[in-house]
C-alpha cells in the first residue's frame, strides 16, 4: 500500500522479527529498582472499555498496536469480562503512564498481552517497575510459566528490559506487516 492516507499518512511494508520470551520460575526473575515518587499500579475490574481503548492507543499508537482497535464493543467487552483476562494501570502522580494486560493462555500458563508505557514516560525507570508488577501479578494469577512477545515495532527498551528481568527467549518468528507512517517520512 503505498497511497495517501487521511492524516497524511501513508502505508509502507516493513519486515518484523518477533520474539517470544518467557520465565520458568518465579527465582528466574530479577526485579527491576522500585519506582521512585508517588506512582500505583492499579487493577481495573471491571475494566471499562474506555479505559481500555485510551490505554491501548496511547501506549501502542507509537508501536502500530493496532489488532485491538479493530474490534467492536461487543467483542472487547466479551474479552475484557472474561476470568483469564486482567487489566492494570500504572499511575504517575495521578497521571496515566501505563498498563499491562494479563491473560491465561492456557493450563498454568499466563501471557503479558499488552505491555507498555505511555511515550512521555518511557526511559524513566517505569518500565521496569511496572514489570516487577505485571509478573508478581502473573504468578497470583495462576502461572507456572509466564511469557510474552514483542516485536522490532515496539520500543527499543522492550526487549533488552525483558531480558535483564529473566525472560529467556525460546522462539522468534519474521514476517512482513504494512505500517501507517506520515507522508513526509
Amino acid at each position: 500500500m503505498t497511497g495517501r492516507l487521511p492524516n497524511a499518512l501513508r502505508g509502507i511494508f516493513v519486515e518484523v522479527t518477533r520474539t517470544y520470551l518467557e520465565l520458568s520460575t518465579p527465582e528466574a526473575f530479577h526485579p527491576a529498582a522500585r519506582a521512585t515518587g508517588d506512582t500505583r499500579v492499579v487493577r481495573l475490574a471491571p475494566t471499562a472499555i474506555a479505559d481500555y481503548r485510551r490505554l491501548y492507543r496511547a501506549v501502542g499508537g507509537p508501536w502500530h498496536w493496532r489488532d485491538r482497535l479493530d474490534w467492536n464493543d461487543e467483542t472487547l467487552r466479551a474479552h475484557l469480562s472474561s476470568p483469564d483476562v486482567a487489566v492494570w494501570e500504572l499511575l504517575v502522580e495521578g497521571e496515566s503512564a501505563g498498563f499491562f494486560e494479563l491473560r491465561r493462555s492456557g493450563e498454568n500458563e499466563v501471557e503479558i498481552a499488552y505491555f507498555g508505557l505511555v511515550p512521555a514516560f518511557i526511559g524513566r525507570g517505569y518500565g521496569g517497575a511496572l514489570l516487577n508488577t505485571a509478573v508478581q501479578e502473573a504468578w497470583k494469577f495462576g502461572g507456572q510459566r509466564v511469557w510474552l512477545h514483542t516485536c522490532t515495532l515496539d520500543s527499543p527498551n522492550a526487549l533488552p528490559n525483558y531480558r535483564a528481568r529473566g525472560f529467556r527467549p525460546y522462539r522468534t518468528e519474521h514476517y512482513e506487516t504494512d505500517i501507517e507512517v506520515p507522508a513526509d517520512a
